[in-house]
């Protein structure tokens, strides 16, 4: 008996430092995304530099119960203020468009379009499966090496060390936030979602589609 409390407390022991050690190496990849892009984000937009396309990284425009995404539409304000006050030329936004009732560019699109933004200036990016893919084609594919990305700090910050990580020039405007209750849910996503970041450089990983080039505008 006292040889197997010796055995499950060796192995409780274990177990929880396994735990503690897993939690302190997320908190300090986390710490370091925050760190490196500190100074690439924006809050004020007249602080912000300009520069020819904004990133605007997509997501549902509903909830999962109908009602409408906080997130979504805050990040549509923030491109819309970005090109009002001419702090981009163009407008790229990247998404998801899993399914034929389901394409995240083309709802950005329309609420930029509803919102007094002109179609010529916006391109869609249909192959922005997630963050990592958004940021890497923005550059590859659309030609950007110097770009504005539009989302929440907490997703910014992610963006920015991917792109450089990559060598891209990209800086942050940051959207409104939604409260934590509200989005709590994205929030623990987020955790894992930079744990996969450091994954995908250690990997060597790529989008999941390149493609021919596309030209934006001039540039």
């Amino acid at each position: 008996m006292q040889r197997l409390k010796s055995k499950i407390k060796k192995t409780s022991i274990l177990f929880f430092g396994a735990i503690f050690i897993a939690i302190s190496i997320i908190f300090i990849l986390n710490q370091l995304i925050n760190w490196r892009s500190a100074n690439y984000l924006y809050d004020n937009i007249e602080e912000i530099p300009k520069t020819n396309a904004a990133l605007v990284l997509g997501t549902s425009q509903y909830k999962r119960d109908g009602t409408l995404n906080k997130y979504f539409y805050n990040r549509i304000n923030a491109a819309v203020i970005l090109y009002e006050n001419d702090k981009v030329n163009y407008i790229i936004v990247s998404g998801d468009n899993r399914a034929t009732n389901y394409n995240e560019p083309k709802f950005m699109r329309r609420a930029l379009i509803n919102k007094g933004v002109p179609d010529s200036i916006i391109y869609m990016d249909f192959a922005g499966f997630r963050t990592f893919d958004s940021v890497v084609r923005c550059h590859k594919v659309f030609g950007q090496n110097n770009f504005t990305v539009v989302s929440q700090k907490f997703h910014n910050q992610r963006a920015i060390y991917i792109a450089q990580s990559k060598n891209i020039n990209a800086i942050g405007f940051n959207a409104e936030d939604v409260k934590i209750k509200e989005g709590m849910r994205v929030q623990i996503r987020e955790v894992f979602a930079r744990v996969k970041v450091f994954i995908d450089l250690i990997t060597g990983a790529q989008p999941h589609f390149l493609g021919e080039p596309i030209q934006v505008g001039n540039s």
